[in-house]
């Protein structure tokens, strides 16, 4: 049995659904489905989650809108970040936050979910949505580093537990940082652009080289130019496919061997997008 776990940026749950992510979901359906942006109340979420429930159920994937499992976090600014996660797998524990990050800007954020397995196998599966960060601007670039290192020191923590035999580890989300030149279209013309700064970059480095996380998509991908994820709404950036490749699914490495596949679902054309990032679905063997 296979397991698909999507991540995807909606830019707000309640346009996404407007624009169609309902029609999105009854053709897809993963199994654990991580959200950044929700940018909604939580008694708004609540009513929007009954009704992803009732779209698992009508698509065949569970019987009982019930067994749709939602661990979400609100961010305490309104209108800002949100952070939700959706799981058809039973749910044996789940965490909100990062432990000392106290200030409203860095909540709604993280959750990470212990989930079963069909084969009894428990895996972390954490959403993710780190801050954008901003050119010129001091105090975005300190919230986004702040939030970085205590980030890393999870991602650190749950990399000894699976590397001592304990649960293999996904952290799934918009991380606001391209990698490499082949994460976007126009690298040259971005070298001082926040979200491809040498420090920010410097935070994957370590992720995959000292810590032996494995960036699944590129692995699966090999030294492609892109995919991209997201797109500017400015200009003709979609169209021209002018895109960055900020959202991943960061894996540790035996989790990372059973990946058998990737997708980026990007619409077929501008007005067909119900958010101006694509979903990233990736399916593991485990």
């Amino acid at each position: 049995m296979t397991m698909t776990i999507t991540t995807s940026n909606l830019n707000g749950i309640r346009a996404a659904k407007r624009k169609g992510m309902d029609q999105w979901l009854l053709g897809h359906t993963p199994d654990v489905w991580c959200m950044q942006e929700t940018r909604a109340p939580q008694e708004i979420l609540d009513e929007i989650f009954r009704q992803i429930g009732d779209d698992y159920v009508q698509a065949g994937k569970v019987q009982d809108p019930a067994d749709v499992h939602v661990i979400d976090d609100v961010c305490r600014i309104k209108g800002r970040a949100g952070v939700g996660l959706v799981s058809v797998l039973p749910v044996e524990d789940a965490r909100i936050g990062l432990p000392g990050l106290d200030e409203d800007v860095d909540t709604g954020r993280w959750v990470e979910t212990d989930v079963r397995t069909e084969q009894g196998y428990t895996l972390t599966v954490a959403c993710v949505y780190v801050h954008a960060g901003g050119d010129g601007d001091d105090i975005k670039e300190v919230q986004k580093y702040r939030f970085l290192d205590a980030m890393t020191a999870r991602m650190e923590q749950m990399r000894r537990e699976a590397a001592s035999g304990g649960r293999q580890a996904v952290i799934c989300g918009d991380f606001n940082i391209a990698h490499k030149p082949i994460d976007l279209k126009n690298a040259k013309a971005n070298l001082k652009t926040h979200g491809f700064l040498p420090a920010e970059r410097a935070y994957i480095d370590k992720w995959l080289d000292e810590m032996e996380y494995v960036d699944v998509m590129r692995d699966l991908a090999g030294d492609i130019q892109g995919p991209y994820t997201w797109w500017s709404q400015r200009g003709r950036a979609f169209d021209n496919d002018a895109g960055w490749r900020i959202d991943y699914q960061f894996a540790t490495p035996e989790l990372a061997q059973t990946a058998r596949g990737f997708i980026v679902d990007r619409a077929e054309g501008w007005d067909k997008r119900w958010s101006d990032h694509a979903p990233l679905s990736i399916t593991y063997d485990v």
